[in-house]
């Protein structure tokens, strides 16, 4: 984008604005045209192309749930720095890997909560 083209103005100001894109044209544009403007606009960012999208991977993220913590747990990890949560769920997971067992011997430690 060229800074000859900037134009600051105060929110004050842009609400006074008038708009000046021009609906009826805009209207009466086919969808070929409205593409051949957009690739034609310097400023317009580039399109995806079918190299792009043969290229694209899924990403299923891993679900979260919902639980409900005393609040001064929440407020100890909370104050030991940001990414609360994260340290949360790292605290939880190595507390159950420390606990787990092959199918056939019994745990040690019964989770509190559980019989």
């Amino acid at each position: 984008m060229s800074e000859e083209r900037i134009t600051r103005v105060t929110l004050e100001q842009a609400r006074k604005m008038k708009g000046q894109t021009d609906w009826a044209c805009l209207d009466a544009m086919t969808d070929e045209d409205i593409e051949r403007a957009v690739t034609e606009d310097p400023d317009a960012p580039p399109f995806w192309t079918d190299e792009d999208w043969a290229n694209a991977q899924v990403v299923n993220p891993q679900k979260h749930a919902m639980v409900w913590l005393d609040r001064d747990i929440v407020d100890w990890f909370r104050d030991q720095g940001p990414h609360f949560q994260g340290c949360i769920n790292a605290a939880l997971r190595e507390f159950i890997d420390a606990r787990k067992q092959p199918a056939d011997e019994s745990p040690d430690k019964a989770l509190p909560g559980t019989s």
